[in-house]
């Protein structure tokens, strides 16, 4: 995940780090100390009576007061092609070519078929990529040097 997430710019900071820790716990010492106290004010005495509440009175306050206005104006979406998260969001691992031009994978031999770019991959190490749809990909550097459908098990539960 945290590969991904690189890939696209997007920087995690786990649950455990002190800036989520800090925001989270003062978020929560805010919603306990205060929520309790507005919903005892209002008379609430039914859980859907404070989720009307909640919905229609607090939040609405509560966002109002404390809601800070973003640095720059407009959106931070960045959109990202289809192919580019196919590629960021499958499992990634390392394999070392075979004397036979080959790549043991899932109790598969995966053939490197003939390229252009060297007459054969023999003990290259190279990534291989496996997509949420059982097909993979070989690539050496930044060049894609193969490509294999899922297995026909996995295509016949596919199509299932």
């Amino acid at each position: 995940m945290g590969r991904a997430l690189a890939e696209l710019g997007i920087e995690h900071i786990p649950a455990y780090a002190p800036q989520a820790r800090g925001r989270s716990e003062r978020a929560f010492r805010t919603l306990q100390d205060r929520l309790v106290k507005e919903l005892a004010l209002a008379g609430i005495t039914s859980v859907e009576a404070a989720n009307r509440f909640i919905a229609e009175t607090y939040l609405p306050a509560h966002n109002l007061r404390f809601a800070v206005a973003a640095a720059e104006p407009g959106s931070a979406f960045v959109a990202c092609p289809p192919a580019a998260c196919r590629d960021v969001l499958c499992r990634r691992e390392t394999r070392q070519v075979g004397n036979d031009n080959t790549v043991a994978w899932r109790g598969r031999r995966l053939q490197i078929p003939a390229s252009r770019l060297r007459p054969h991959f023999v003990r290259v190490t190279v990534r291989l990529n496996e997509y949420p749809d059982g097909a993979v990909a070989l690539f050496w550097g930044p060049h894609r040097i193969a490509d294999f459908p899922p297995p026909a098990a996995d295509r016949h539960d596919l199509a299932a």
